[in-house]
């Protein structure tokens, strides 16, 4: 699994401007299985994403997303192997 993180680089003005594309980018990686969960952080300076697929396909997508093509975001992609789940995550364990 991987937990990314977005860091926004442009002001939230064009962040805005941007967020109805970008919802749309999130819900064809959820569609596709890619996404577990996903959210803005707070205070507002970027956001979150949880995602399990291959790496490759991990890379490919966010380079897909329209904050990344427009520059507006920088990611930080961290992978981990969830050991442990809360109730009703148990697809999500890795062994």
């Amino acid at each position: 699994m991987f937990v990314i993180s977005l860091n926004y680089k442009v002001p939230l003005t064009e962040i805005d401007r941007l967020q109805a594309a970008h919802v749309e980018w999130l819900k064809a990686c959820y569609a596709d299985g890619i996404f577990v969960a996903s959210g803005p952080k707070k205070p507002r300076t970027g956001g979150v994403i949880i995602a399990q697929c291959p790496r490759e396909v991990l890379d490919a997508r966010l380079a897909q997303d329209p904050f990344a093509r427009a520059g507006a975001a920088d990611y930080e992609v961290t992978e981990f192997l969830a050991r442990m789940t809360g109730a009703g995550l148990d697809t999500f364990r890795e062994a």
